[in-house]
């Protein structure tokens, strides 16, 4: 089963996700966490932090990751891994592959016309909100 990863990144004052526009398919034009996938032999937490680095200059110094959920989709055979954070400071990003934006959280992250997934944002947004006292204490 293939391996993937997105990473929801919250600003300091936990007001704002971090989210790229897809310059590309699937979803080109609509918001999405940024993420990738797990090399062979590489674990699924390496993997969310050298993918951060390398699509917003994010580093481990920045941020402390929490694997909070997976998702499998068997039809696919795709294993997601997903991770969340808050950045330590305010620090500027930077990414080549996709345009990336501070979306403020009380979006509509179900509207499916500008974000990708389907839902499934709206779907782990809403996961994390219900949580977030026990992820951001």
């Amino acid at each position: 089963m293939k391996g993937s990863n997105i990473i929801a990144v919250f600003n300091k004052d936990h007001t704002k996700v971090l989210m790229c526009k897809r310059r590309s398919d699937p979803y080109k034009g609509k918001y999405n966490f940024v993420g990738g996938k797990i090399e062979q032999g590489e674990d699924g937490m390496s993997a969310a932090y050298r993918e951060l680095e390398e699509e917003t200059g994010i580093t481990r110094r920045d941020i402390s990751l929490i694997h909070f959920i997976d998702f499998t989709y068997h039809w696919y055979g795709i294993r997601l891994e997903f991770y969340i954070g808050r950045l330590n400071s305010d620090i500027p990003v930077h990414g080549d592959e996709n345009d990336l934006l501070w979306i403020p959280l009380d979006s509509d992250f179900f509207d499916i016309s500008t974000f990708a997934g389907e839902g499934n944002i709206g779907h782990m947004m809403l996961l994390v909100e219900m949580e977030k006292e026990k992820i951001f204490k």
